[in-house]
């Protein structure tokens, strides 16, 4: 696998880009210069053969794997544990009326 088809390091690359956080493409943030440099000083030209190897290929491929399955874990934990950012008093709140109780207002001197 000496040479790779241009396309598919286009798409490997847009998909590295689509799993990073959004910025506004005024100030791209140091990582995605650091990608799309290493991208195209691996891009293949005419009087040079210096195009990533199937291995750069397939490990920036898992990287994106990676980043995706690490986004999902993130949404999933997010949506199935809701209490997660939540101080304890609110936990104790929500999980009382859960339960059908209502806890009583502390009395604070004003």
């Amino acid at each position: 696998m000496a040479s790779a088809n241009p396309s598919r390091i286009r798409s490997i690359y847009r998909s590295i880009l689509r799993e990073l956080p959004h910025r506004p493409l005024s100030a791209p943030s140091p990582l995605k210069e650091r990608i799309r440099f290493s991208f195209l000083s691996n891009a293949p030209t005419s009087s040079s053969s210096s195009t990533p190897t199937g291995y750069d290929l397939q490990a920036a491929e898992q990287f994106v794997q990676y980043a995706r399955a690490q986004r999902m874990y993130a949404t999933l934990l997010e949506r199935y544990n809701p209490g997660m950012g939540m101080d304890e008093e609110e936990r104790v709140r929500l999980t009382a009326r859960r339960v059908g109780m209502d806890l009583p207002e502390e009395w604070r001197r004003s």
